[in-house]
């Protein structure tokens, strides 16, 4: 079990990675735009699309370097409802960002467990899957009494590739209204809208959940015993790596569409859920405190028709003239949710000062989500971010902590993923030490954002 295929659907993006868990690197890499379709009832995934992408992909690895296990990552937030035969949906997977269910917000308050049991704070548009859930209820009566169960997104894809249907902890345990963390089932919602049986047994992430189906080894050139694991919530992909090989405490910042920052081992801290914190469950069943803002989308929105290039004259000048970006760019969601964005700046920037004032905004709202959460420890930042020198080196200032930017393919989603095959490692790959431009005027500059930031709350 060397070469594993992980399918990894992202919110904007989904990618076939094949990884090599013994020297823990992408050995190749097939990626495909994830774009929602507009028609019928509602915006939804384009899941056949996909799964076209998916055979595909995985044929071309097959053939190319061979394939010994398949694992799933996806993002949260979405279930599938599988219709009469298990092969057609009773519903389309509706997509999170559609307000749809904010129609019914009212009704929907009305019967969703407390944040204190669930972990779930109430979050717009169809972000808590149970909002979804009860909004296709209601207003697709017929349909959705059609379904014959409901799958989470990691565990559908392992399902179309083996035929077998699992649940697993953490997909129900991202901020769904869905599962009760602390004693590790299901929440009081899924027993008052009588939707237990809808949910097939509960499985573990690396649990095999067999070989692939017969037609899919003709489609593919795959071995008909390879075997499908249950399948993970992309952010605890990220994590999972880190749970093998540190100790606590130790905080990890998975970057992407969304930028989720998880602590293990921290402080202990009280969750404010109207600031996007919430509890997630990782790999081993565990809850763990996170926060989250949507980073991602965040600065393709700051950067679209700007250069992202800058240099040091740039970094001078953000800082000496105290250039800002307030929270929050992304409204809805994060730690400053009622907050419009707002620049500080005496004038117009340069494209160089719009991008490291940019960072720093990013840096800024990610150690605002790790102080919500109590994290303790070294900083570990997956992902796109983890690339961007000046993103590090503020956060690092403004936390006064280590941060390690995994920036090799040692670690992230995808290795997360395939390294459920294995579950234990002696140790994680070295890392080096990097050499931070941050200084004191970095530090004042922080703590000014901070205050400047406090004082939005409200907004």
């Amino acid at each position: 079990m060397r070469r594993v295929a992980v399918i990894d659907i992202g919110k904007s993006n989904a990618k076939l990675a094949l990884v090599d868990i013994e020297e823990l690197a992408e050995l190749s890499v097939r990626k495909v735009p994830n774009r929602p379709l507009r028609t019928g009832p509602y915006p939804h995934h384009d899941v056949e699309a996909l799964w076209t992408f998916i055979l595909d992909s995985l044929a071309e690895l097959s053939r190319q370097h061979g394939i010994d296990a398949i694992s799933v990552t996806a993002h949260g937030a979405t279930a599938v409802l599988l219709g009469e035969n298990g092969s057609s949906l009773a519903l389309p997977v509706l997509d999170y960002e559609h307000d749809g269910p904010d129609g019914l917000r009212s009704d929907y308050e009305a019967v969703r467990p407390p944040f204190a049991e669930t972990g779930s704070p109430s979050l717009p548009l169809g972000l808590n899957l149970g909002a979804q859930l009860y909004w296709q209820s209601r207003t697709f009566p017929e349909d959705f009494a059609a379904a014959r169960a409901i799958l989470m997104y990691p565990q559908y894809w392992a399902f179309r590739l083996t035929g077998v249907a699992a649940s697993e902890a953490t997909s129900l345990g991202c901020h769904t209204d869905l599962w009760n963390p602390e004693a590790g089932g299901f929440s009081s919602l899924v027993e008052r809208m009588r939707w237990q049986q809808l949910f097939p047994p509960l499985r573990a992430a690396g649990d095999v959940l067999g070989p692939i189906l017969s037609e899919i080894a003709d489609r593919t050139g795959l071995d008909p015993a390879t075997p499908v694991l249950c399948g993970i919530h992309d952010s605890n992909a990220s994590l999972f790596p880190h749970l093998l090989w540190r100790q606590p405490p130790f905080a990890v910042v998975s970057t992407g569409t969304w930028v989720v920052s998880m602590a293990v081992g921290g402080k202990k801290v009280a969750l404010d859920p109207a600031r996007d914190t919430l509890v997630n469950v990782d790999a081993l069943g565990e809850p763990v405190p996170s926060a989250r803002f949507m980073g991602g989308r965040e600065y393709e929105i700051l950067m679209a028709e700007h250069s992202t290039d800058w240099n040091e004259a740039d970094i001078q000048a953000v800082l000496a003239e105290g250039i800002m970006l307030l929270p929050s760019v992304q409204r809805g969601c994060g730690p400053f949710p009622n907050s419009a964005s707002r620049w500080v700046a005496p004038r117009e920037l340069s494209p160089g000062e719009r991008t490291v004032a940019s960072a720093f905004y990013l840096a800024l709202m990610t150690a605002t989500c790790l102080d919500l959460i109590g994290a303790a420890g070294a900083i570990l930042v997956e992902g796109p971010f983890a690339e961007n020198g000046v993103y590090i080196d503020m956060l690092e200032a403004a936390t006064a902590r280590p941060v390690i930017a995994q920036t090799g393919q040692a670690t992230g989603t995808s290795v997360g993923a395939a390294l459920l095959v294995k579950r234990l490692r002696p140790a994680g790959p070295s890392e080096g030490l990097r050499q931070s431009r941050a200084d004191e005027e970095w530090n004042v500059y922080a703590e000014k954002w901070r205050t400047s930031g406090s004082r939005r709350l409200g907004q």
